[in-house]
């Protein structure tokens, strides 16, 4: 069995831009949030999109799974879930999902990440400081 890792709980709030004209969340930014709750993952523990690109290796979306529930609201504090499992060495899987404080479900994602070389498009390996994370 992999290991699970809880994320970092990122706290957000609904701003005018990320509404249509009826004041609701337009569907795709929710994955905008849950993209920035990744990148704040690897951020905290030191893994670099920079650094990644400086050699050629960048994260991609392989596959995306989401469930909507429940329409989010201008003005509203969210928080996005994150917890994330290694499913190979070249991939791992978020499991995702936006909250309120109250704990009321607005969307759940399950999102399968793969790491490439950008000049093959072909999987790489994740770097040792990554591995490390999962064990």
């Amino acid at each position: 069995m992999n290991k699970i890792i809880k994320c970092s709980d990122l706290k957000l709030k609904i701003f005018i831009e990320d509404t249509d004209f009826q004041g609701v969340v337009y569907h795709s930014n929710y994955l905008k949030f849950f993209e920035r709750a990744r990148s704040e993952f690897l951020s905290q523990n030191n893994i670099s999109h920079k650094r990644l690109r400086d050699t050629n290796l960048a994260f991609v979306i392989k596959k995306i799974n989401l469930e909507y529930i429940s329409a989010a609201e201008l003005g509203q504090n969210l928080i996005v879930k994150s917890s994330v499992e290694r499913s190979s060495n070249a991939r791992m899987v978020f499991n995702q999902e936006i909250v309120d404080e109250n704990n009321k479900k607005y969307i759940k994602g399950i999102i399968d990440i793969c790491l490439i070389n950008l000049e093959t498009k072909k999987p790489q390996k994740f770097p040792d400081d990554l591995l490390l994370i999962f064990e």
